[in-house]
This record gives C-alpha cells, sequence and structure tokens, in this order.
C-alpha cells in the first residue's frame, strides 16, 4: 500500500448503535433522503451522554456510520456500477458514488432530528441497517454545509430518485 498521508490507518471509535426497522441490505433505501418519513434511533453509549448537550437545538444532523454488513469480501473495486444506476448500467469511479462498498466502509446520513432523550436521539430518513454502528454525530449547520447556487451532481443528476428506493427495487432482474 503506498502511503498517501503521516499514517495508514486511523483508529474509530463507536460511539452508539442505529436502531431501525431494516434487517436486509437489499430492502434498506439507499440514502436518507429518499426515505425521509421512516423513524430510527440512535442509542449514544453512556460514556459519551455528555456529548448530546445541545444537539436537540438542531433540525438536522449528519449521522456518520461504519457500514459494517455490505456483504461484500476483498477490497472494494475503484469502479462500480452504482444501485441507481443498475437499469441502465454505467460504471463509475467509486469515489462519485455512495455505494456501501468502500475503501473504507463509511456511511453519511443527513436525518431530521425528532428528540434527544437521555442516550437516544430520535429522528427521520433511515437508510441504515438495524445494529448498525455510528462513528459519529454532526449537526447539520446550512451556512456550513448548503453550498451556493445549483451545485452539479454528476450522474445522479441524470437519474430519477424514487422516494423509498432499495438495492431490490432498483435490481433490473
Amino acid at each position: 500500500m503506498r502511503r498517501v498521508g503521516r499514517v495508514d490507518t486511523c483508529p474509530l471509535t463507536v460511539v452508539g448503535v442505529a436502531r431501525t426497522a431494516r434487517t436486509t441490505k437489499a430492502d434498506t433505501p439507499v440514502q436518507a433522503g429518499l426515505n425521509r418519513a421512516e423513524h430510527g434511533a440512535v442509542h449514544v453509549a453512556e460514556e459519551f451522554a455528555e456529548g448530546l448537550a445541545e444537539l436537540d437545538g438542531f433540525d438536522y444532523a449528519w449521522l456518520v456510520s461504519w457500514l459494517d454488513r455490505h456483504g461484500e469480501t476483498g477490497e472494494a473495486p475503484l469502479v462500480q456500477v452504482p444501485y441507481l444506476l443498475r437499469r441502465t448500467p454505467r460504471p463509475v469511479g467509486l469515489f462519485a458514488t455512495r455505494s456501501p462498498r468502500r475503501v473504507n466502509p463509511i456511511g453519511l446520513s443527513l436525518v431530521r432530528l425528532l428528540g434527544v432523550e437521555g442516550t437516544t436521539v430520535r429522528f427521520a430518513g433511515v437508510d441504515l441497517l438495524d445494529g448498525t454502528p455510528i462513528v459519529d454525530i454532526k449537526p447539520y449547520v446550512a451556512a456550513f454545509d448548503l453550498p451556493p447556487g445549483e451545485p452539479r451532481c454528476g450522474w445522479v443528476d441524470e437519474v430519477a430518485l424514487a422516494e423509498g428506493a432499495t438495492p431490490a427495487s432498483l435490481d433490473p432482474r
């Protein structure tokens, strides 16, 4: 492996676990924004409870997850056909996808916060399997996260995005 930075690996601590009704990857929505109505929760470890102070003052948050059950073995291919392009297969570079099969299987979900009670963060916008490790929660801040104008979204601009789209619903078979 070619070293490109100061370190070759970095440790991550699991701060909590996602609790959702989703148990299979094939039937889990491909993005939180395509499943805005479904509710879930993050159960944060007690040792990180203080870190939740003031989070309930935000409407949205980013859940940073470790996609531990992408279901594939071996290294992630650097060129893949994303779920959203399965009907008209077109390979694109890994870093131009939101695929769960990555060099580091880190997930990023923008969810609507419904409440924080003790060590439980309730949210809407489920795209995670039940039991998915959460490695961080960051508030969504429009001044930082909302780019100006109408940003280009590459090949995704060419795809019809259906509410509730799952890998199974996008399979052309």
